[in-house]
């Protein structure tokens, strides 16, 4: 596997985020970029951001008016997801100028969300971060749970690599 590059920012202070989080969050991109196969140096970005400002830019990207756990911006499109076959899949794409990494793109969480969530599903905010990750990825991969059929393939790629990463609670 070629070279990924997983650039994390904090740009809230309301939550500390748990010792370790920022390893698991690299592990997690690196296991879905194994795992659907993608060739190529790549770079991600990953913020973490507090209840109003997730709020905020799910409002204005999309147009819901609530906080959330996770919001995806990719800057690929694909014709379709997972399939990177001879890169015929890539409709279009950004490359970072001074490393030449395809920039995949980037994905926003929100801790105070993502503790609530963990404590209402019962299971470790450790799960909580490792599942939105790997999800968020493969929005970035086009994947996307809209229609039944998008839903049940995007679910199966997501346990296969929570399996393959060994985080099950």
């Amino acid at each position: 596997m070629e070279k990924i590059r997983v650039i994390i920012s904090n740009r809230q202070k309301q939550i500390r985020v748990p010792t370790g989080v920022r390893m698991l969050i690299r592990r997690c991109c690196h296991a879905v970029l194994q795992l659907e196969g993608f060739p190529d140096p790549a770079e991600i970005s990953v913020s973490f951001v507090d209840n109003d400002q997730i709020k905020e830019m799910n409002r204005q990207y999309r147009q819901v008016d609530r906080a959330t756990d996770v919001l995806s911006f990719p800057m690929m499109e694909y014709d379709r997801p997972g399939d990177f076959e001879g890169k015929a899949f890539v409709r279009s794409m950004s490359v970072s100028p001074e490393t030449q990494e395809l920039i995949l793109g980037d994905i926003v969480l929100c801790p105070e969300v993502i503790r609530e969530q963990a404590e209402e599903y019962g299971h470790s905010q450790w799960r909580e971060f490792s599942f939105l990750v790997v999800h968020s990825m493969l929005h970035l991969f086009g994947y996307d749970h809209i229609r039944e059929e998008e839903r049940t393939e995007m679910e199966k790629e997501q346990k296969r690599i929570m399996e393959q990463l060994k985080i099950y609670r």
